[in-house]
């Protein structure tokens, strides 16, 4: 894969890149390319979230599924989209919840970008997919991956906020030790869920937590 992984995950990951599931997983997306398939996000930014949030600054992680599979959505932040695409619905319901809870209004674009400068990691659960097909390469080995990732955070970090929103993300909480981290749940923010995502109020509880650890906490403007 034509990618590079930002120093302190590389670090406190190295035991992940050498094992075989993560091997395979690379090989099958060579293969998939050369058969001339679209793979969203671009090569450079499937690991766009390490990037954009080191592990030593890491305070939040937001999780998501699997990547937006239309054209010019996926960068490689969950949620997130780039800022010349329009926001979609799930993104239109987080930033309603936002203004709801906190009075920020809702940005003029998607992308998430300051959020994750900040030590908000917007990490998907499954880190790529076929153009067209949603949770197309949830079986290819990215999840063994992105779980390591979450027991890393958990065993090696002191007080993370881990937001999961929806059953797909609640299913990992069993991976994060309540007893050093903050975990707040809610429905997801899919228009398909009905509205059951409004009044989670995740920005303010998250905030409410960091700061009573003494850390800073995250403004959500964008």
């Amino acid at each position: 894969m034509d990618v590079s992984i930002e120093s302190s995950w590389k670090k406190v990951l190295e035991p992940e890149f050498s094992k075989p599931y993560f091997e395979n997983t690379a090989s099958f997306l060579h293969a998939e390319k050369k058969q001339g398939k679209t793979i969203y996000p671009p090569g450079k930014q499937i690991f766009n979230a390490f990037e954009m949030t080191p592990f030593s600054a890491l305070k939040v992680l937001l999780l998501g599924q699997d990547p937006y599979h239309r054209p010019g959505q996926a960068h490689g932040l969950s949620f997130s989209v780039p800022r010349n695409t329009v926001p979609p619905p799930s993104l239109k319901t987080i930033f309603a919840e936002l203004n709801a809870d906190t009075g920020i209004l809702p940005a003029t674009h998607g992308c998430l970008e300051a959020w994750a400068t900040q030590g908000v990691m917007l990490l998907n659960a499954i880190l790529t997919v076929e153009a067209g097909k949603p949770a197309s390469h949830s079986n290819i080995g990215w999840m063994e991956f992105t779980d390591a990732v979450i027991r890393t955070v958990s065993e090696k970090k002191d007080n993370i906020v881990f937001l999961l929103w929806g059953n797909f993300a609640r299913s990992k909480r069993s991976l994060i030790d309540p007893s050093r981290h903050c975990i707040l749940e809610a429905a997801h923010p899919s228009p398909l869920a009905r509205g059951a995502f409004y009044g989670s109020r995740p920005f303010s509880k998250t905030n409410a937590y960091l700061v009573s650890k003494g850390i800073d906490p995250i403004d959500w403007h964008l």
